[in-house]
């Protein structure tokens, strides 16, 4: 049958449709979650796909849940080969089954139209607990994928139409603080029907045949963005690696390499990882395809739509099974989608970097965060959530600006938000005494990379127990263009735990017990800096010391400025002249 005619009106109308129902999926799920990293973190990503199935529209989310979703969806439909039927609803978070890490649980939904299958809605979100043995999935002590938690392979909890409410319950039987699982499972559920809806109200204004051409020419425009992209590199075979630095598994620091070959219009990326490792960082290779396409799109910087036609032209090899970014079953992974996805972004953004310097860019913070669980005395219930306020980092610069602050990390690239601290304290027992951006936190450079967070929190009346996550805690955001930071200590992450009047700081993933009237501090790297830091404008320096971003002492040594007095912020130009010269 040959292909409708779009004329440009209709597909704009129907691109739009597209986008407004994607968008409002992730309004459903912020308004009918339950746990605080739904309904104010937005800790979830949504997707719509065709009935190939291809990826026709991602949402603006998480860039680490996106790439994954394409080959998940795939593993989805392939499992259930002639067995999806209308009504069905699909569950899923096995790595084995190309999902990203088990906390991440992902829901798919078949919208079939006059007895046919036309779409999937699929959503994606972060729940709060996954069973096992440790409160919210982060187990830093697992040696094996099942010491983390449920593992779920692709299973129908409704089947044509009918929940299962037999397999429902026994999932959310062996989860933690079960009342914020159900909430979130429900808001799933609801974001794929609305999705539903509205693409069924589509195809009956404008018809199957027609939608299909719209969304077959939306593919071949991203197609067309990426490819003429890559045409304008030179060809040839470029390389970039990133250090994964040791965060207490004690095998010492890990090299991740990209390599990058540019024949015309086509991209093939080849990954390098070591052996996977009886830690909890190994990466599948479903959930490794998120960072390979977060370092290109960081590179690409391309225009909307965003579409699996960006990728027709990209080839991706992770490298041989048993490697620590392309995991082999039972490896632990819970923390696969921070660590190693960031390193392994930044090796694929380097390699791309030394394809075309005039679009570098610093990187950005790694994640550096905590969980939290214990008994909330007010309710007599128990609660546990991933604290995503206490991972916001900073932004890299560029090379015409500073980066933003508080906007990272690298992962999920300002996707994230902090919700209020207020909600936060009313949703669970504790008391948060600083939420802040962090002197010095910031890369040096002509242009400084963002700033930092610290989140400090301690708990009201009862034990609380806090797991640390990531890394960043002694390598700091990487910089570029020559950009160079004197001052280490204060742009990397760190746990400062206080007790009885002393801090202990923790650079480890750790499971610590935390007391009332103990705190826990989680400080967060800044972003990478941009150029070399003399040549940043002194008036510049000095405005960074008069908001706090730039200590004294961190605009001598990193910027060659010397400020001799906090109150007039007043420079010698003689000191500073000097200082920069040498």
């Amino acid at each position: 049958m040959a292909q409708a005619t779009v004329d440009p009106i209709t597909l704009s109308v129907v691109r739009g449709v597209l986008e407004t129902t994607q968008r409002e999926m992730t309004l459903t799920l912020e308004k009918t979650a339950r746990s605080s990293v739904f309904n104010l973190a937005h800790d979830y990503s949504t997707a719509l796909f065709n009935h190939t199935p291809e990826m026709i529209l991602q949402g603006q989310d998480i860039p680490i849940h996106l790439g994954s979703l394409i080959p998940a969806m795939k593993a989805v439909d392939k499992f259930f080969d002639g067995e999806i039927h209308e009504g069905d609803l699909i569950l899923h978070n096995d790595p084995d089954y190309a999902g990203s890490h088990i906390i991440d649980t992902c829901m798919y939904y078949p919208v079939f139209y006059k007895g046919e299958l036309v779409f999937w809605t699929v959503c994606k979100g972060h729940l709060t607990d996954i069973g096992g043995p440790v409160p919210a999935g982060y187990n830093p002590d697992a040696t094996e994928i099942y010491a983390e938690g449920l593992r779920i392979p692709p299973i129908k909890i409704w089947d044509k139409g009918v929940p299962r409410n037999d397999i429902l319950n026994m999932l959310l039987t062996n989860m933690r603080a079960r009342r914020d699982q159900e909430g979130d499972f429900n808001a799933l559920i609801g974001a794929c029907k609305v999705g539903a809806r509205n693409l069924t109200a589509l195809l009956d204004k404008y018809g199957l045949e027609t939608v299909r051409a719209c969304i077959e020419e939306l593919l071949k425009m991203a197609n067309s963005h990426m490819n003429s992209l890559i045409a304008e590199v030179p060809d040839g075979t470029y390389h970039g690696t990133a250090v994964l630095e040791d965060a207490g598994h004690g095998f010492g620091d890990f090299d991740i390499s990209a390599t990058v070959t540019i024949t015309g219009e086509s991209c093939h990326i080849e990954i390098k990882s070591p052996p996977q490792i009886p830690y909890f960082i190994n990466s599948y290779e479903g959930n490794s395809y998120s960072g390979v396409y977060l370092g290109l799109m960081m590179f690409a910087q391309l225009p909307p739509p965003y579409n699996e036609g960006l990728y027709r032209n990209v080839t991706v090899d992770m490298g041989p099974k048993g490697t620590l970014c392309n995991a082999r079953s039972p490896a632990p992974h819970a923390n696969c989608t921070t660590t190693p996805m960031e390193t392994l972004t930044d090796a694929v953004r380097l390699a791309f970097e030394q394809a075309a310097p005039d679009k570098v860019s610093a990187s950005w913070g790694h994640a550096n965060g905590c969980n939290i669980a214990g008994q909330d005395t007010r309710h007599d219930e128990e609660y546990v959530t991933m604290v995503l306020a206490s991972i916001i980092s900073g932004a890299g610069a560029t090379n015409s600006q500073d980066g933003w602050h508080a906007c990272g990390p690298l992962c999920c690239f300002g996707a994230l938000t902090s919700g209020d601290i207020e909600m936060l304290e009313h949703s669970y027992p504790i008391i948060i005494h600083r939420y802040s951006l962090m002197e010095d936190s910031g890369g040096a450079g002509k242009y400084r990379g963002g700033s930092g967070t610290c989140w400090e929190v301690e708990p009201l009346d009862a034990p609380m127990t806090l797991i640390t996550f990531g890394e960043g805690r002694r390598i700091p955001a990487m910089g570029a263009g020559g950009a160079k930071s004197t001052m280490i200590e204060q742009k990397v992450g760190r746990l400062e735990v206080t007790r009885n009047g002393e801090t202990v700081v923790i650079k480890d993933n750790v499971i610590e017990t935390i007391n009332p009237g103990e705190r826990a501090a989680n400080k967060n790297p800044g972003g990478g800096g941009f150029g070399d830091p003399m040549e940043r404008d002194v008036a510049r320096v000095v405005e960074d010391v008069r908001n706090g971003l730039v200590s004294l002492e961190g605009a001598k040594l990193d910027y060659g400025v010397v400020i001799t007095d906090r109150a007039s912020l007043s420079v010698d130009e003689a000191a500073t002249k000097e200082l920069r010269a040498g």
